[in-house]
This record gives C-alpha cells, structure tokens and sequence, in this order.
C-alpha cells in the first residue's frame, strides 16, 4: 500500500479529525488532501512552526521541545480543536488528534540527533511512535517520508483500520511505540 492508497482507506470510513505537523510530516498532509474525499476525513491540518505558535497551539509552554510528551500535548491540542469544530454536526463519528514534533536534517549545524515524535488520541485510546534517524544517510525528504508515514498510519491506528504503510527504517536508526 502506497500513501495515497492509505489517504484513499482513511477517507473511506468513518471518523474525523484534526493534525498539526511542525518540523516534519508535512507531506502526509499533501496526501491527505491530494486524494477526493479529505473533508470526510479532516476537519483541519495545522503546522505550528514557530516555538510561540507551537505552545499556543498546545495551550502552554512545553518542558522538552520535539519529544513524545511534546507530541502527546499536540495530538490531545488537536483532538480538543476536533471536538470543538464537530460541534452540532449530525451524527456520531469518531474523532482523532494527531500531533508531530520533528527535528530533521537541516542546512545549518543543529544540536541532537534528527528524530521525530508522532502522537495519535481519540480521547479513549491513544499510542504514538518515535523515530531516530541516520543523519549522515538521509536526506530531509527521505525523513520526512518516513515521518509523514507515521502520520498517516497514526491516524490508521486512530480510526482502527488494520492496514499500515511500510516505513523503511534503517538498521543504523531507531523505532519505538508508545501508549
């Protein structure tokens, strides 16, 4: 399954929600909405960039910048902003927030490693994942692939769907799930 085959799968059943992006991810948006039937799917897609947008975005300051904590506060920001713009809607979907925290490769010296944090909530369940990347192998658009993968398959796990998108993660990286 490609990605645009998941936007297609996520599209096709029932649930909404809310993402907002920052550092990385943002391709999965493009997907998102690059396939008919976004607005079935997505009520709306934000990308925080800047620190002060990003803890506006959350509602406050956040302790650690691009970690899962960072992540977490940004998918239950974004499932707040869900419930917020399904108000009087009819019907009973189920609804999402998905948060993305990333430092990727950049043109300029950076501190850390490139890794990137993505957390999915529908207000019962949540989970999310972390990525550490191979900085001297990938390029910014090979990790943002891997991230906007992520992504969409957060939203997968957030609307129960079965199928993922395969991430190609390199033995010199690291990847792990979390509640």
């Amino acid at each position: 399954m490609n990605s645009q085959e998941m936007a297609k799968k996520l599209h096709s059943v029932a649930g909404r929600g809310c993402i907002a992006v920052t550092g990385s991810g943002i391709q999965a948006i493009s997907d998102l909405f690059s396939e008919p039937g976004a607005s079935r799917t997505i009520l709306d897609a934000q990308v925080p960039y800047s620190r002060l947008a990003l803890e506006e975005f959350v509602g406050a300051p956040t302790d650690q910048h691009v970690s899962a904590e960072e992540a977490k506060l940004m998918a239950k920001a974004a499932l707040k902003r869900a419930q917020h713009l399904a108000q009087g809607d009819e019907g009973d979907e189920p609804l999402f927030g998905v948060g993305c925290t990333a430092a990727v490769a950049t043109d300029r010296v950076r501190r850390g490693e490139d890794r990137a944090h993505i957390a999915w909530t529908t207000g019962t369940h949540s989970g999310g994942a972390s990525v550490w990347f191979d900085k001297q192998v990938r390029t910014r658009a090979d990790e943002d692939e891997v991230v906007s993968a992520i992504v969409l398959n957060s939203i997968a796990m957030a609307l129960e769907i079965d199928e993922r998108l395969g991430l190609h993660v390199l033995e010199t990286e690291r990847f792990d799930e979390f509640d």
